[in-house]
């Protein structure tokens, strides 16, 4: 195991205390808000704003989302902090980042500062709530983060200070890519400047959180731009059609993903090298370019299903 420990011994207490008291139903409660910040929950949702909903929520709030993950990663291998149950022995790891993986796997677990949950959390409810303004949207942006961050370090997995940082960096990304939006009016020189400020990682990040997100803000950005330009769908506000475009894109997600792994054993994969991680980058990045810029062209077909049955 490398990287740093660095924590306040009220962290290391409040964690023994809340751990304490949790129980099998705490742990099951507190996994399960831990759920709404994970990436295929975050998949749903884009999915769902982007498919069906409106399609210019679901790239604001998309891009904004994988910008923050993507920055995350790096400020982790920079930060280098391991987690709590690493150095602290009254500290339980209750549910691993990547379960089928060694918890003391730091390549696989990531690094513990800051909490991406927390900032996904942000970016993507609190996201919502801020661009379309909507009440109810605006209080779940507040609650349902405060239960992801709450719950990652109740679950051993983060530090107090981990989640504070990451609702920290998500609050931050909501109002800055928007401003940087306004202010660089050409939009593949905005793209540009994401991707940029981001390739920095490759040359020092040794963990698997950074290479997906980049694969991810890489693939959506590719995937934008090539459905404005030849594919063009509409959104509906039929609720069978959203059903069958949220169903048909989450399952061709895990075949996509599946397939594209086929070629590569689990022990590459899991290697941690270079390579590895270059093909983890290159599998999302193709499996976003597919499910958001490709799969939209059989929307025309449904529609027309839908159209003549009217």
């Amino acid at each position: 195991m490398d990287g740093n420990t660095f924590y306040f011994e009220w962290e290391v207490s409040l964690m023994e205390w809340i751990q304490s008291w949790l129980g099998t139903v705490g742990i099951a409660v507190a996994s399960a808000f831990t759920m709404l910040g994970e990436d295929l929950v975050c998949v749903a949702v884009i999915g769902f704003l982007y498919w069906c909903w409106d399609k210019s929520l679901g790239k604001h709030v998309g891009i904004n989302l994988l910008y923050a993950v993507t920055l995350c990663g790096m400020i982790k291998n920079i930060a280098l902090r391991r987690r709590p149950y690493f150095d602290n022995e009254g500290i339980k790891c209750l549910k691993a980042v990547d379960s089928s993986a060694d918890i003391y796997n730091i390549s696989a677990q990531g690094y513990s500062f800051p909490s991406i949950h927390a900032t996904k959390a942000v970016t993507l409810y609190t996201g919502i709530g801020v661009y379309t303004k909507n009440k109810v949207w605006m209080i779940l942006g507040i609650v349902l983060p405060l239960l992801v961050g709450i719950s990652r370090f109740a679950l051993g997995v983060h530090y107090p200070t981990d989640v504070i940082a990451g609702w920290l960096i998500g609050a931050l990304i909501i109002f800055l890519i928007p401003f940087l939006k306004e202010k660089i009016k050409n939009r593949r020189v905005f793209y540009a400047l994401l991707i940029l400020t981001t390739v920095p990682g490759w040359f020092f990040c040794r963990s698997t959180d950074f290479f997906t997100g980049f694969g991810f803000l890489l693939g959506f950005i590719i995937a934008t731009e090539f459905e404005e330009r030849f594919v063009r769908f509409e959104t509906t506000r039929n609720v069978l059609r959203w059903i069958l475009r949220l169903a048909l894109g989450i399952g061709l997600y895990f075949v996509v993903n599946t397939l594209l792994k086929l070629p590569f054993g689990k022990d590459f994969l899991d290697s941690g090298t270079t390579l590895a991680f270059a093909v983890r980058s290159i599998r999302y990045c193709v499996i976003t370019f597919i499910i958001i810029g490709v799969y939209p062209m059989v929307f025309r077909i449904g529609d027309r299903i839908f159209k003549k049955k009217s």
